[in-house]
């Protein structure tokens, strides 16, 4: 209870000053509620408006890939230097400690692995991302299959259906399929197809004419990574996206199989928020893989 005997009326309103009308600095998300532009808020710097994702979901299909045997080895002194981290549930609970303070990206459908046929998959029950309290959900999207696409457009958008309900963003998830092509008409369509069905962030690959992607694309992109190339050309990679309008990465392997992991993330760190260019960025990564 406030002390009425020392009630005092407010004269300080200032109002000379008009009330700040600031616009939001994440894509697409000026209209969503307060809660999903929080946790979007601790996946994308306001700084910068961009992310690094530390990506160590493949096991969830992969198994203990190289780089994935040991996640409190190889993943947990990474994280430090990752906005954020995508992984499982599973992964989560056992491996990653309660103290890391990052946001999560949670792994949120599975169903098939590498031996079977991909992308056959379910969703996790709602309420479990949320006792995980989950700053995203990442659901993949399999556009061009014919056997999963529809299941998986379904898995995205059941997924925001429940997601919003309690103020969770969606990232969709594009796959690519051995016979899909991997250029802009192909990208810009399963992207823009994962934005028209409600995610808030997309990831997907880069390609030439990425920024026709980026553009035709309402809500942010974050290029994934791939598979393990060279530090410089992975460096260049993540400077070109995000020239062409890239929001950040979710790099996995060109990060944990790197031949000095953490000297690589920041490197990429580097890139993406403070601007350096590939070459720059290499000559970081060479120098903190000299110190370690």
């Amino acid at each position: 209870m406030a002390d009425l005997d020392d009630l005092r009326e407010g004269a300080d309103f200032n109002t000379s000053i008009p009330v700040k009308q600031t616009g939001f600095h994440i894509k697409g998300a000026e209209n969503l509620p307060w809660g999903m532009k929080d946790r979007l808020n601790r996946i994308f710097n306001p700084q910068t408006g961009k992310t690094v994702m530390l990506a160590f979901d493949h096991g969830f299909i992969m198994g203990p890939t190289s780089g994935l045997e040991r996640i409190d080895l190889t993943i947990e002194p990474l994280i430090q230097y990752a906005d954020s981290i995508m992984c499982t549930r599973g992964i989560l609970r056992s491996s990653v400690p309660a103290n890391c303070n990052k946001p999560i990206c949670l792994r949120a459908d599975a169903g098939t692995s590498i031996l079977t046929e991909l992308n056959n998959n379910v969703v996790i029950d709602i309420e479990d991302a949320i006792r995980l309290n989950t700053s995203a959900l990442a659901i993949m999207l399999a556009i061009g299959d014919k056997s999963m696409e529809a299941k998986t457009i379904a898995n995205l958008y059941q997924t925001v259906d429940k997601a919003t309900r309690y103020g969770i963003p969606v990232m969709g998830v594009t796959a690519v399929g051995t016979d899909m092509a991997r250029d802009a008409r192909y990208f810009g369509l399963a992207s823009r197809i994962c934005a028209e069905n409600g995610a808030n962030v997309v990831k997907t690959y880069y390609c030439d004419g990425f920024e026709k992607v980026v553009s035709g694309c309402p809500v942010p992109i974050v290029i994934a990574g791939g598979k393990k190339l060279e530090e410089y050309e992975a460096l260049d990679l993540c400077y070109r996206a995000i020239q062409e309008g890239a929001a950040g990465v979710d790099m996995g392997r060109n990060v944990f199989q790197s031949e000095a992991p953490a000297a690589m993330i920041q490197a990429v760190h580097s890139v993406v928020h403070e601007g350096l260019t590939a070459r720059q960025g290499y000559q970081l990564y060479t120098e903190l893989k000299e110190k370690s």
